[in-house]
């Protein structure tokens, strides 16, 4: 990792850039496949398949049969696993939901919010050497729980035509309508238009390597929403001599280990503690299965040493972190001075795979500094609010001086014409 000791403010924005890379060619080959999928169907959707994946399918929907079997050969302790994880976010998400805010604005005018539904859902699930079911807990149990009519998921198939059975049981736990066995841009394309085998969603949820993140943009651009801008996963650690450095190089690698584009970061007011944890670093990572990604991602990763936490705080939050860890002695001042990160995670013993799996809070956050202006996926994500109004004779009497006033002010006389009408047939 790259050692940096009391960096000025002024280059904080070139020490703290994330891993690059060109898209150029990845939005050519995206809007290519989009335009295939939009005029062609399934018959595109079975070239890419075919092409990526390396199998050709006649039915991309999963049977019940094949959930049946991926169910019964889940071992009891993963499904006990599984089971408990969406139970906690279950119950972090369903304490989300809020009432009908009303109120009476002046005598006569009623006015509320209540939130509805995104009636269609769709989720990408990627496969590959990490199938991510922990994923489809994090998105499906809000989706139920906002009420979304169809949740449609997407998952590209191995070499035989199968989706891992832990994404299979995961979904067939969490009330997923629809399972298809297609993957990369086709499935995000099959998705945004519509094909004879996918439903055409309103909103895409969940996370994929590039060529993915860049279709989820497209797609937006044809009338269906996505989550939030994504990028390669990170993770940043404030801490301190009360932190324990094996603790922390564990943190750091647990992230390194997603991707070789990851990048970890520790902030630390103790040069002692940072020798620490890269020493605690080199060692963990030679027992990682993933030890070539870690390490590779730990190239694009920093040790930085400040000389006090408010300048430690300023520097995390300019940087904007998707996961942001404190073991620090004073971790409420950090808690309270946070503005800029995407999930918290709180003292020696909340590690950032509590996060990942298991403790309720989503994990699909903002990366590559969104964390600046998006949040996390919530309930919300899954819900629309829609406002209402109801104004009596009284009402309109109240305010209606007022929008004539405003409406010819801006010279919009129809606008004022709907009030004066209903204004003189009240005289």
């Amino acid at each position: 990792m790259n050692k940096i000791n009391s960096p000025k403010p002024d280059t904080w924005s070139e020490i703290l850039k994330r891993p690059t890379q060109t898209i150029d060619d990845i939005e050519l080959t995206v809007k290519e496949i989009f335009k295939e999928v939009q005029k062609k169907g399934d018959e595109a959707v079975s070239k890419y398949t075919s092409i990526f994946d390396g199998i050709t399918l006649d039915n991309y929907e999963v049977s019940a049969a094949e959930i049946d079997e991926a169910i019964a050969s889940i071992p009891d302790e993963l499904k006990e696993a599984i089971q408990l994880a969406k139970e906690n976010i279950y119950k972090f998400h369903r304490a989300q939901k809020t009432d009908r805010i009303e109120i009476e604005t002046i005598d006569g005018v009623n006015c509320w919010q209540e939130k509805r539904p995104i009636q269609k859902i769709g989720l990408y699930i990627p496969g590959g050497t990490a199938p991510l079911f922990s994923t489809v807990l994090m998105l499906a149990v809000p989706a139920e729980i906002a009420g979304c009519k169809e949740i449609v998921l997407c998952s590209p198939p191995d070499k035989t035509g199968k989706i891992n059975p832990a994404i299979l049981y995961a979904a067939n736990l969490c009330g997923v309508t629809k399972i298809l066995k297609v993957g990369g841009i086709q499935a995000i394309a099959g998705m945004t238009f519509g094909t004879q085998s996918i439903p055409k969603v309103y909103k895409i949820f969940g996370p994929g390597n590039q060529f993915v993140t860049v279709a989820k943009q497209l797609a937006t651009q044809f009338g269906v929403a996505i989550d939030m801008p994504a990028g390669p996963s990170e993770l940043l650690i404030v801490a301190d001599d009360t932190a324990v450095p094996a603790f922390v190089a564990s943190d750091l690698l647990s992230q390194a280990e997603h991707g070789t584009d990851s990048q970890v970061i520790l902030v630390s007011t103790s040069k002692k503690l940072i020798d620490e944890v890269e020493k605690e670093i080199q060692a963990q990572v030679e027992v990682l299965p993933r030890k070539a990604i870690a390490t590779k991602a730990i190239e694009n990763s920093k040790l930085i040493y400040v000389e006090n936490d408010q300048l430690a705080l300023d520097l995390i939050n300019e940087y904007g972190p998707e996961h942001f860890i404190i073991c620090s002695e004073y971790d409420d001042f950090y808690c309270n001075g946070i503005v800029n990160a995407g999930s918290v995670f709180i003292g020696n013993y909340t590690p950032e795979s509590a996060g990942d799996y298991a403790s309720g809070t989503n994990h699909t956050l903002p990366t590559n500094g969104y964390a600046k202006n998006y949040s996390g996926v919530n309930l919300d994500s899954f819900m629309k609010s829609m406002t209402f109004q109801k104004i009596t004779e009284k009402g309109i009497q109240n305010i209606g001086r007022a929008i004539e006033t405003m409406a010819e002010a801006e010279g919009l006389q129809a606008h004022k014409n709907a009030v004066t009408l209903r204004l003189k047939s009240l005289e």
